[in-house]
C-alpha cells in the first residue's frame, strides 16, 4: 500500500481491526520513509447490484445515498450513527442474499422502513410520509394508527 503523504510503496501494518461484521477489516499502517500514519480499509469485492426506479431508470446501489436517506429521516431522533450504518449493512447484506442482479426500489424501500420501525417510530413516519408520498394528514394519521396497532400487538405478546 503506497503512502498517502509520500507516495513511497513501503508501509508496515500497526494495527487490524474487522469491522462490517467481519467482512472488511480496518488497518493502521505507518510509511516506513515519512513515519506518517494512515488507515486503510480491505474488503471484498462484490457483485454490483443494480437499482431499479419507480421510473424505470436503472442506477448502481449506493450504500452512502440510503445511509443519508436514513440520517435524513433520522434527524432529532434518538438513532445513532452506528444504527444506521448497521441499518445500512444489515439492508445491503438482505440485496446480496437475494441472489438477483437488479432490485426494485420498492424492496429497498420497505426494506429501510422495516429497520426503522424497529429503531425508532418518529423516523419511521418520516420516512415513510417521503417514501410513500403521503398527501394528505389523513395518510399520516392512518399510517400512525397501524404503527400505534402493531406496537400495542407487540407489547401484548411480550
Amino acid at each position: 500500500m503506497r503512502c498517502i503523504f509520500c507516495n513511497s510503496p513501503d508501509s508496515k501494518v500497526l494495527d487490524s481491526r474487522h469491522i462490517e461484521d467481519g467482512n472488511a477489516i480496518k488497518r493502521r499502517r505507518e510509511c516506513i520513509v515519512c513515519k506518517k500514519r494512515f488507515t486503510t480499509y480491505e474488503k471484498a469485492e462484490e457483485t454490483s447490484i443494480i437499482i431499479v426506479k419507480k421510473n424505470g431508470r436503472r442506477d448502481l446501489f449506493d450504500k452512502d445515498k440510503l445511509l443519508k436517506g436514513i440520517l435524513k429521516a433520522s434527524q432529532k431522533t434518538k438513532v445513532t450513527m452506528e444504527q444506521a450504518e448497521d441499518m445500512v449493512n444489515e439492508i445491503e447484506r438482505q440485496l446480496l442474499n437475494n441472489g438477483s442482479k437488479e432490485v426494485k426500489s420498492e424492496l429497498i424501500g420497505q426494506l429501510v422502513m422495516d429497520q426503522l420501525q424497529k429503531v425508532d417510530p418518529v423516523a419511521y413516519v418520516r420516512f415513510a410520509s417521503v417514501y410513500r408520498e403521503f398527501k394528505d394528514v389523513e395518510t399520516f394519521r392512518k399510517e400512525i394508527d397501524s404503527l400505534l396497532k402493531t406496537k400495542k400487538n407487540d407489547d401484548s405478546r411480550s
